[in-house]
């Protein structure tokens, strides 16, 4: 299928519209939260990674909820308004940053409500493509969707070292603030495409108890998801928490940091394009495989070596990045059944991240216990041992997709 025959199915490209404003904002916003809480009179590394953790912990605790939520009551529109809501909630947090003060009650009890919408928005979101495109088409509108969300992602990033450097963390803020409101209006439009169960019998309890035996039955998925739960904690610490503070202590701050991340983001558009073309037998071999690039963004960090280099290994786990997106996406929209998609997304979701909260909280101490450098070189071994692990299960290297 062309590119030009994608495009023309109804609706797609205000999914791709929306998708590209809400990305452009989210490329700001960890740059500039970062440094927005790294600046204030009683910001510190812990105070970041206490900020996300929280975030992190609700949205865990949230998520399979969220999976029967978007299943009963229909995706696109709980998608709609968990922008819409975490849009308007954001300015709340703008408005104190434009002061320059940001009690910390207010930076968790905000972040923490975005961690609830999070935790519906994430199992929502994979169910919307295929009520647009046919089966036939969703590896290459998944890609798309990469490509235009990375090339938001891209631009923010890069735009967002100028203006917290220029102007403060609380420009940047306010306009990721407003893109989610965007991207809240545009894909709630869409609600009609996946609409609410017309009968609802079940218990929120039984329904999460059958998605979660759907889940347990791909043991691809479940191997997979426990890996990335090491996985993503060792990338949330080294990115998250310590990568701008490195970029404080041996390069020059905010700029430096967004070159990184702009070149993470420039990996994932090669990646979107990459996913575009490919069809793979194995892809879970081939994306484990490639997983390996994370080690060695984080060891660059470990020493650190030039800016360059880490910005080259960003680039490299760019491209990871998205075609797992890609095509880790694609497998679930073909292979589980679609009634319960969102649901075990909620699961895939929640597992994956089930350490990102001890990711987050244990960088900064444990750094100052045994230094920056060891601890990013053990959170790289362990990257490697998980991926390794994954590696190990023949259902993940012999899962195959249709030719």
């Amino acid at each position: 299928m062309k590119f030009s025959d994608l495009i023309a199915f109804p609706n797609i490209r205000t999914l791709y519209l929306a998708r590209f404003i809400s990305n452009f904002g989210n490329g700001m916003a960890p740059i500039a939260l970062a440094f927005g809480v790294l600046a204030l009179p009683n910001g510190s590394a812990q105070l970041l990674g206490l900020v996300l953790g929280v975030q992190t912990t609700i949205f865990l605790i949230m998520t399979p909820f969220g999976g029967v939520i978007a299943d009963r009551y229909g995706r696109a529109k709980m998608v709609g308004i968990c922008d819409l809501i975490g849009g308007l909630m954001l300015f709340v947090q703008v408005a104190y940053f434009a002061t320059g003060n940001v009690p910390i009650l207010v930076l968790l009890i905000v972040n923490g409500l975005f961690g609830v919408l999070w935790g519906i928005w994430w199992p929502a979101f994979p169910g919307i493509m295929p009520a647009i495109l046919p089966e036939s088409a969703l590896q290459r509108g998944n890609a798309v969707n990469s490509f235009v969300s990375n090339i938001g992602l891209i631009l923010g990033a890069a735009i967002a070292g100028f203006l917290v450097a220029n102007f403060g963390a609380a420009l940047a803020l306010g306009i990721d603030a407003a893109t989610f409101v965007y991207s809240g209006i545009a894909i709630y439009g869409l609600r009609n495409l996946t609409p609410a169960m017309e009968v609802v019998e079940n218990k929120m309890l039984k329904d999460l108890k059958d998605g979660w035996k759907v889940f347990i039955s791909f043991r691809w998925i479940v191997v997979i998801v426990s890996c990335f739960a090491f996985i993503v904690m060792c990338w949330a610490a080294a990115e998250n928490v310590l990568g701008p503070l490195i970029a404080l202590e041996h390069f020059n701050g905010a700029k430096s940091w967004s070159l990184v991340i702009s070149a993470e983001s420039a990996g994932l558009i090669i990646g979107s394009f990459i996913a575009f073309k490919i069809k793979l037998k194995y892809p879970m071999r081939f994306l484990m495989l490639s997983s390996f690039t994370l080690t060695f963004y984080i060891w660059s960090l470990a020493k650190p070596q030039s800016l360059l280099v880490i910005a080259f290994f960003a680039f490299m786990f760019g491209i990871t990045l998205d075609l797992w997106g890609s095509l880790w996406t694609t497998a679930l929209q073909t292979k589980v059944p679609r009634e319960a998609l969102s649901r075990v997304s909620s699961f895939d979701a929640m597992g994956s991240l089930l350490f990102r909260p001890i990711g987050l909280a244990i960088a900064a101490p444990l750094s100052n216990v045994f230094g920056i450098s060891n601890f990013l070189i053990f959170a790289a071994a362990l990257t490697a041992f998980a991926i390794t692990i994954g590696l190990l299960d023949p259902q993940v290297r012999n899962m195959q997709m249709k030719e």
